[in-house]
């Protein structure tokens, strides 16, 4: 896994920690860099804690919120960006689209995971994820010579929603996250504004653990997250 790079869009700032927090430290740990990126900081829909708080504002909501992804990035030894693009809507423009193209065309990931096509409890998951399509295809020119510069490819993963079934997702990869779960609960742990989360994911690691034993036949992985890949793989044998 060494060198291996791994790029998480989300489509607010605290979608990467619940979803794929541990397959990020899972890269990090192996040699690999991961980078987070958020399309908006979830500061009206998704920061519902903080606006409890009297005389709050969307600038400081804000600034919490990116503190809160920092420090939860750097504790699965990623990095965190926000390209700051406002949340519920979230609304992807010409001008937006190249900006995410932009960033797969610069760091140029072996793999990226997003959000799923389907979810009918936020508005914003799904334009995240025709965002993310259109601008990974832009970015790798569907892997063609092309009249700019491209990237090879990245493997594309979905990681989970809150509600799966609801959500067209089906679990195609788990990814073993027992010896990093520590780390995950840690970063978990910095998204204070979104609290009621963390003993939802805590739990639904330990159920995915229990599907990749049993798929695997490897009873030692304890927690997993589950991921559905999105593109083919390539292999030269079965």
């Amino acid at each position: 896994m060494s060198e291996r790079r791994m790029l998480v869009i989300g489509a607010h700032s605290a979608d990467f920690v619940w979803r794929a927090g541990g397959a990020i430290a899972v890269c990090c740990a192996g040699g690999g860099v991961a980078r987070v990126i958020a399309l908006s900081y979830g500061e009206r829909g998704e920061s519902g804690e903080l606006w409890k708080q009297e005389g709050q504002t969307v600038e400081n909501v804000k600034r919490v919120r990116r503190g809160e992804a920092e420090r939860a990035a750097a504790a699965l030894g990623a990095s965190f960006d926000s390209l700051d693009l406002g949340d519920y809507p979230l609304e992807i423009d010409a001008d937006a689209l190249i900006r995410v193209s932009e960033v797969i065309r610069e760091f140029a990931p072996d793999v990226l995971i997003t959000h799923t096509d389907t979810d009918p409890f936020n508005p914003d998951h799904p334009v995240a994820h025709a965002a993310v399509a259109r601008a990974r295809s832009l970015a790798a020119g569907a892997g063609v010579q092309s009249a700019f510069k491209t990237v090879t490819p990245p493997e594309l993963f979905l990681f989970e929603p809150h509600q799966p079934e609801l959500c067209n997702f089906t679990p195609t990869t788990f990814v073993d996250i027992t010896a990093v779960i520590d780390q995950k609960v840690a970063a978990m742990s910095e998204m204070k504004a979104q609290q009621y989360l963390q003993t939802y994911y805590r739990e639904r690691a330990d159920h995915r653990g229990n599907h990749a034993r049993r798929s695997s036949g490897n009873s030692e992985i304890r927690q997993a997250e589950a991921f559905q890949r999105a593109t083919p793989q390539v292999v030269s044998a079965l």
